[in-house]
């Protein structure tokens, strides 16, 4: 992902954020036959834990930097380690139960996002206090998001080249 200031349109950016984790859904819905070996893209190397986990971990730290900033209250840097780091429970099977997991969390986020978003009026969207990227930005910059998800890809087609 990049740090350039991210590029927005004319889309809701409620609707940005929900689409791109219902695309992380998709693609998860296919990781339960997942065969064990990371997928490398670039220098990095991905699972399915590891990429929900990267997701996961950047709607939480986007969303407290946007309640921080609202109330006027400093963001705590963050201290992830991001994509550089693979851990052990990275590397474990991704199950039906692993799914069902990844599902709730992700809903339950992508319901928060949406609320908050469609909360904000155009100026606030586009105005935003405290130091940082717009929230407008922000929610765009949420859709890239997906790259750690795509990076292990659709496995639907068991066995098939990675």
């Amino acid at each position: 992902m990049s740090d350039e200031i991210p590029t927005t349109d004319d889309r809701e950016p409620a609707l940005v954020v929900t689409s791109m984790i219902d695309h992380v859904l998709d693609l998860a819905a296919t990781w339960t036959a997942w065969d064990g070996r990371p997928v490398r893209a670039d220098e990095r190397v991905y699972t399915p834990h590891k990429a929900i986990r990267r997701v996961t971990d950047h709607l939480i730290d986007h969303l407290a930097e946007v309640e921080a900033r609202l109330a006027g209250n400093p963001t705590i840097p963050d201290r992830w380690h991001a994509s550089a780091s693979t851990t052990p429970a990275d590397l474990a099977p991704f199950t039906d139960q692993d799914l069902n997991e990844a599902r709730s969390r992700l809903t339950r986020l992508s319901q928060i996002w949406a609320d908050r978003l469609i909360a904000l009026t155009p100026d606030q969207l586009d105005r935003s206090p405290g130091e940082g990227w717009t929230f407008r930005q922000i929610a765009f910059h949420l859709a890239e998001t997906p790259c750690y998800a795509d990076a292990v890809g659709d496995l639907s087609a068991v066995g098939s080249d990675r």
